[in-house]
């Protein structure tokens, strides 16, 4: 496993990542029912000698704008050893939402990538190590709008991992990887929220971005 015993891993994200954790800082039992949980009851048992610091700093409808507000307090002060990022999913929902009001919130993709830029630029030189989870969306046919529009947004995140020597869990190929032989609705039944099933494939992208 790359990351070293007693290191600080800070999980942060939407609600994709929140799935219920404790607050203010998501944390032991407090991890959420998601993929963050399901790293830490791994690590555990993988490496019962080596114990990593978990934390879920996850929130629900996060984007991009709002991991920017939060940044300071939700990361640089709680001064992680390893950070995982995941962000982007409702930066482009917002496109599709029907409420016009929602649909003002999307992130154009210039300003995802500057910002999530300026927020790795902030944090980098204090990590020993970064993993990036790209945002994804849980359609087979890349011709769906939304699974377009998530795949662009993913390829920027591909693109920011090469540029600040991250590690790279590709989500939506994960996922892609289990659509040809189950549904979407196996996984999540929105597409985006997952089922248990659905975050034990994410934790295992993860994982596998970590060499565990």
């Amino acid at each position: 496993m790359q990351i070293p015993a007693d290191s600080r891993l800070i999980m942060i994200g939407d609600s994709v990542t929140d799935c219920g954790r404790a607050r203010p800082v998501g944390t032991g039992s407090g991890l959420g029912h998601g993929y963050v949980a399901e790293v830490d009851l791994r690590l555990r048992a993988l490496h019962p000698d080596r114990p990593v610091r978990v934390f879920n700093l996850g929130v629900g409808g996060d984007t991009v704008r709002d991991l920017a507000a939060r940044w300071e307090t939700d990361v640089l002060a709680l001064r992680p050893d390893w950070l995982s990022v995941m962000i982007g999913i409702n930066d482009v929902w917002r496109f599709f939402d029907p409420d016009p009001l929602k649909q003002a919130q999307a992130v154009l993709p210039e300003e995802y990538e500057a910002t999530y830029d300026a927020l790795l630029l902030r944090v980098r030189p204090q990590l020993n190590g970064l993993v990036l989870l790209t945002p994804y969306f849980i359609e087979p046919s890349k011709a769906d709008a939304m699974r377009a529009r998530m795949d662009a947004y993913g390829a920027i995140v591909k693109g920011l991992a090469a540029r600040h020597r991250a590690r790279l869990a590709d989500t939506q190929a994960a996922f892609d990887r289990h659509l040809i032989s189950q549904p979407s609705s196996a996984l999540a039944p929105d597409r985006v929220h997952p089922t248990q099933a659905g975050h034990q494939i994410l934790a295992q992208a993860f994982l596998a971005a970590v060499a565990v």
